[in-house]
């Protein structure tokens, strides 16, 4: 019999269910609302705070902008025109500048967002909103679990995740890794720590197209016994695994043998399918290394951000160790254009008053 798990039932909305939600959630004009939201150049940056803004809610945006070493000026251009229409929508507003490398290269953006969110007093809200569209993994995970962490001894306030979804979007955009690869901060685990034993690691990639340097070099850094990359399926394109898997063998990314064993499918835009995965695969390793010896479950979210949010709900409940390559700086393969469908906006209710008092505690707070 599987163990509870602690989002098993997590509240969710996607696409129209979204702004049903927004509107009969935030009617009541009484409701204070803190917005987290990035302001970059990704075309699906407004979405979210353009659903909120239509509501009655008192609304605070702390935007959130990452400065790189490099940037591209083109993308510079479509990140200050997203950062005046979030102006306009949130007439109440603070900008926050995360560099997210120090003079020597040392990766700090992480840690610099989430001490900038410590300024405030996050008791005064009813609702925190986390909008991870525009958000970098190494930016919005710290960001999500300080929400938590911070909030655990008054659960009345609720906490929401949202992103717009688009995966022709993230294939456009072109990254530029860097050699720094280390832990999401926060996002540790017990990975390095283990004295007196070599841990047997099982590392679960998630596969994203334009991403062959960055997954090869995680793998080389962290040398795993057992690789199980993930691969979007379902998917809006019945073969984007296939093709990944094509991309990735054809670019030399792939140095394990690949065979049926050593892939996981989850749903393209379900993160609870992702997370409900890695939790299954956790529970089956655990108590077989628990006789013999230590083991880690290693994650490395890359790409679509809706995967990435169940990797982040695996690794905030077992405190599983997230490795990840920050990106110098980003290009586009394409421009966006018109031609491509409407991103789908998908809501987690992450914590909050709906949920008992009794479901499993985060590891990774304890």
């Amino acid at each position: 019999m599987e163990s509870k798990r602690r989002w098993d039932l997590a509240i969710t909305h996607r696409g129209p269910e979204v702004a049903s939600f927004f509107q009969d959630y935030f009617s009541d004009p009484k409701r204070r609302v803190l917005c987290v939201a990035g302001a970059g150049f990704d075309p699906r940056t407004c979405l979210v705070a353009q659903k909120l803004a239509e509501t009655r809610a008192d609304v605070h945006a702390l935007l959130v902008r990452e400065n790189r070493p490099e940037s591209d000026q083109d993308l510079a251009v479509l990140a200050e025109q997203n950062f005046e229409t979030l102006k306009e929508l949130f007439p109440r507003h603070d900008l926050i500048e995360v560099d997210i490398y120090d003079r020597d290269n040392k990766v700090i953006g992480g840690r610099r967002a989430a001490a900038q969110l410590n300024r405030l007093d996050l008791r005064q809200y009813d609702d925190i909103v986390v909008d991870i569209s525009a958000l970098s993994v190494g930016i919005s995970f710290p960001i999500i679990q300080f929400v938590i962490t911070t909030l655990r001894p008054t659960p009345e306030i609720n906490v929401h995740v949202l992103v717009a979804h688009q995966p022709e979007i993230d294939a456009r955009i072109i990254a530029t890794p860097t050699d720094a690869i280390s832990a999401v901060p926060g996002f540790a685990g017990r990975y390095g720590i283990v004295a007196g034993a070599t841990p047997a690691k099982l590392w679960l990639p998630q596969l994203a197209s334009n991403r062959v340097t960055t997954i090869r070099r995680l793998h080389d850094h962290i040398r795993p016994d057992e690789v199980c990359a993930i691969v979007p399926f379902p998917a809006s394109h019945p073969r984007t695994g296939d093709a990944l898997l094509e991309e990735f063998l054809d670019g030399g990314g792939m140095p394990w043998h690949i065979d049926a064993r050593s892939i996981v499918h989850a749903d393209e835009s379900d993160p609870l399918d992702l997370y409900r995965t890695i939790m299954r695969l956790y529970a089956l390793r655990e108590p077989v290394f628990r006789e013999v010896g230590v083991s880690h479950l290693i994650l490395s979210p890359v790409g679509s951000k809706v995967m990435a949010l169940g990797a982040l709900l695996a690794a905030l409940e077992k405190n599983l160790p997230v490795m990840y390559l920050e990106d110098f700086s980003y290009s586009l393969a394409k421009p966006f254009d018109d031609a491509l469908d409407e991103p789908e906006l998908l809501h987690i209710w992450l914590e909050g008053s709906p949920y008992p008092d009794d479901r499993p505690a985060l590891e990774s707070t304890r």
